[in-house]
């Protein structure tokens, strides 16, 4: 039975609606772009290597050596992650208390996030000596400044007849921050820590870029020194892949802990 024009739009809307379906096809059709216009333009593999050429170098090498790099990418993500929540949000609580300590620590914080952590890192290894402690400082410093930022500004966004009905019944400053604002900063809070988890991603590479034996980003930077491009983009793939299921963690966190949070869908 033959499908009518307007059946066949019809069906293929529905089709569009599929959650990721529209963005795997896309991606299908831009690889298979990159393969025909890598073959017919005979592109040498050392400038841009065709997609079926970086699959073939992502299976070549070894499970136990991806899992190496992967893990030692991913532990100082995480931790340099976690450090950068715990100096963020009660840095934010600070500073949403003291308006003197707001207008002291905001142009610090500013200057500290305009400085390039490319051209401190350095400095830093050399300070803290080789390991993961440098590296994890370069991640905090490169993302605990939107969860500052966005803390501080759900925390001072809490309507003002919340509060003064909480002064009303007496309560206590920290019931009044633990009960009233934070509550109502924890979609401004989720919206930074899915920033900031993937700028950690970015800040352990940064690091390994600098000092590191293993990691991906160390695994990018010795590929592309010998000009194993194919290995190189493999890497990139994993950063990636990384990347997301990092974010949609930080999802997965919000609807499972938090869901009063998540926007309405109208």
């Amino acid at each position: 039975m033959e499908l009518r024009p307007s059946d066949r739009s019809a069906w293929l809307r529905q089709i569009g609606r599929l959650p990721g379906l529209s963005t795997v096809a896309t991606l299908v059709v831009v690889v298979l772009i990159w393969e025909a216009v890598v073959r017919l333009l005979a592109i040498p593999s050392f400038l841009l290597p065709a997609p079926s050429a970086i699959f073939g170098s992502f299976a070549a090498i070894p499970a136990s050596r991806w899992a190496l790099h992967i893990w030692a990418t991913l532990r100082v993500a995480l931790l340099g992650f976690g450090l950068s929540i715990l100096v963020a949000i009660p840095l934010a609580v600070i500073m949403m208390r003291s308006p003197f300590l707001s207008r002291t620590l905001y142009p610090l914080l500013v200057v500290v996030q305009s400085t390039p952590v490319v051209a401190i890192a350095p400095i830093i290894i050399v300070v803290l000596g080789a390991g993961d402690a440098p590296r994890i400082v370069i991640t905090t410093l490169i993302t605990f400044f939107p969860m500052v930022v966005s803390t501080a500004t759900g925390l001072a966004a809490t309507p003002p007849e919340l509060i003064e009905l909480s002064r009303s019944l007496r309560a206590s400053g920290f019931r009044e921050m633990t009960q009233i604002r934070l509550p109502f900063a924890v979609p401004y809070i989720f919206s930074a820590l899915k920033i900031s988890i993937t700028l950690a991603v970015i800040g352990a590479v940064v690091a390994e870029f600098c000092a590191s034996d293993a990691g991906v980003g160390y695994f990018i930077q010795f590929s592309t020194s010998l000009f194993k491009l194919p290995q190189a983009w493999a890497g990139l793939i994993v950063l990636a892949a990384m990347s997301l299921i990092l974010f949609q963690a930080v999802v997965l966190a919000q609807r499972l802990l938090f869901p009063w949070s998540l926007p309405r869908k109208g």
